[in-house]
């Protein structure tokens, strides 16, 4: 499995190294609303939740699925703009100005993609704009979530031009309230190892850079074609007329253990990739019970459902959708998942969600639970 980039003919100045402000917060709130996939944030994590505002952190709530679950292409809005730099703007409110300018129906689609995934590699998906199953898959999507995400979903769908407005509003406050001081500490970091890599690519080539970004990044000999070594198939170019030729590679502080490409259809190809690999920590079991989830993990189809799992809770219709089988099939991967004590359940309203364990399966070892998250 994985997801490649065309980049055959691609001009080695088109290949750029840059931190992106946007698509940092976005991973800062992904590690605020799952402490648990970043152990190595803790103290962050807790200091910043425990001063947050809560009107700030209910406002977080209604709109999390954005990067809770998936993260929402609409972080990175300067690979969706035709005709632009194809690069992020230096400053947060400039990333912001370029969001604005993505229309109604790309913002929409961006938002929502978390109820596209099954159709993310198949050219692009119906407007739930304009499509009238579309939009009800995506509030049945959303229900599942809870109901403010419903709430939000059906004004997004109704009014998206307030929903903007007030997604900007929300990005503004986040910054004030806790990532302008962070942004400021981690930036000239980001900065410097994008000076380096960029350095490397251009004396030592791009085999040499990719190696340095992650050993999940390989090119073929012929320099047309990288390959990232993720649980998804997928492809994308970098020199799609329409949009222009580009890719851009983004580092993060708050991204470990997610290697991220940006594949969508008519969008350019990104790379978000983590500085450091913190050692997660270790403990002992019962030899019966390592057996037990071993043998859980070993199924192909049980390793691809831990994907979907390890990133947010799902209920057992929303997997047989996304990994295209049948309901009774998907109860029967979980039951054995549960009996090995990987996965733990609740209920919300009228659904029954399910979700990996990521203490446990950290304890197997951080090569599987970063290449789940990866």
């Amino acid at each position: 499995m994985s997801v490649t980039i065309d980049i055959a003919g691609l001009p080695a100045e088109r290949i750029s190294f840059t931190p992106s402000p946007l698509a940092e917060l976005c991973m800062a709130l992904h590690a605020l609303s799952q402490p648990a996939h970043h152990p190595g944030l803790a103290s962050w994590t807790t200091a910043t939740a425990a001063t947050l505002d809560p009107c700030l952190a209910d406002r977080l709530l209604e709109g999390d699925f954005m990067w809770r679950s998936s993260f929402s292409d609409i972080f990175m809005p300067f690979a969706g703009t035709p005709g632009g730099t194809g690069r992020p703007a230096a400053t947060l409110a400039g990333e912001l100005d370029v969001l604005d300018r993505l229309d109604d129906e790309q913002f929409v689609t961006a938002a929502l993609e978390h109820c596209w995934i099954a159709l993310y590699n198949e050219g692009g998906w119906p407007s739930p704009l304009t499509d009238a199953g579309a939009r009800a898959k995506a509030l049945e999507t959303a229900a599942a979530r809870g109901p403010r995400q419903l709430d939000f979903s059906v004004r997004l769908l109704d009014d998206p031009g307030s929903v903007r407005v007030w997604m900007r509003r929300l990005l503004e406050d986040c910054d004030e309230a806790f990532f302008a001081e962070t942004w400021k500490r981690i930036e000239p970091g980001q900065s410097a190892d994008a000076r380096h890599k960029t350095e490397v690519l251009r004396r030592k080539g791009l085999p040499a850079a990719l190696k340095e970004v992650s050993s999940a990044l390989s090119v073929d000999g012929g320099l047309t074609t990288i390959t990232a070594d993720k649980m998804v198939n997928g492809s994308t170019t970098a020199t799609d007329p329409r949009m222009g030729p580009g890719l851009v590679f983004i580092p993060t502080n708050f991204g470990w253990p997610h290697l991220l490409v940006l594949h969508a259809p008519g969008w350019r190809p990104v790379v978000h990739y983590p500085l450091g690999s913190p050692q997660l920590a270790s403990a002992p079991g019962p030899v019966e019970l390592l057996q037990r989830r071993m043998e859980a993990l070993a199924h192909p189809m049980r390793m691809t459902l831990c994907r979907s799992l390890a990133r947010a809770p799902y209920t057992t219709s929303e997997l047989a959708t996304v990994h295209g089988i049948t309901a009774p099939e998907v109860s029967r991967h979980l039951a054995v998942l549960k009996k090995a004590g990987l996965m733990h359940t609740r209920r919300q309203g009228r659904y029954v969600q399910h979700q990996l364990d990521l203490s446990v399966v950290a304890r197997l070892g951080s090569d599987l639970i970063e290449g789940l998250l990866r």
